[in-house]
């Protein structure tokens, strides 16, 4: 069974994070989706709600699990079985932070680093940018996954 790590915050998960898991999950018999949790970035969902509401928006693809971890990427990689990581590379300088962490992923654990473009349409979409105009109040519906808008709005808010 050839499995694959997509790990990242999901704070909250985006249509970028979704196209990515989808196209990835179409690579693999198994993809694991895992909520990282950074200790130097306080994030703006809890790590349950982003789990809660990744499981939502993935409950339609069958291969596809989600988990929290902390720590490594690389430990959570052999945890996993996963024989590759996932990334998603948008052309807004994301290219040299992730070619860094696949060299180091490479050195620490062996494990090779498959990054994907994102899709057209998709690349200005960010967490911080959905965070943001969803404090404002702007409707973030396009940039989030098909009916998680109002649940991500009430959960940025606090409710």
């Amino acid at each position: 069974m050839r499995t694959m790590l997509y790990p990242g915050s999901f704070d909250p998960v985006t249509r970028g994070h979704m196209d990515i898991i989808e196209r990835a999950s179409r690579l693999c018999d198994r993809l694991v989706v895992a909520v990282l949790h950074n200790p130097d970035k306080r994030g703006a969902l809890a790590v349950e709600e982003r789990v809660r509401l990744l499981k939502k928006a993935c409950a339609a693809l069958p291969n596809v699990e989600v988990i929290a971890r902390g720590g490594l990427t690389i430990e959570c990689a052999a945890e996993v079985g996963a024989q590759a990581i996932v990334r998603g590379v948008r052309p807004l300088g994301d290219f040299e932070p992730e070619y860094q962490m696949a060299q180091i992923n490479r050195a620490l654990g062996g494990v090779e680093t498959l990054m994907m473009t994102t899709s057209e349409g998709l690349s200005s979409i960010s967490s911080s940018v959905v965070r943001q105009v969803a404090s404002f109040g702007g409707d973030i519906a396009q940039m989030v996954p098909p009916g998680l808008a109002q649940e991500i709005t009430r959960a940025l808010a606090g409710e």
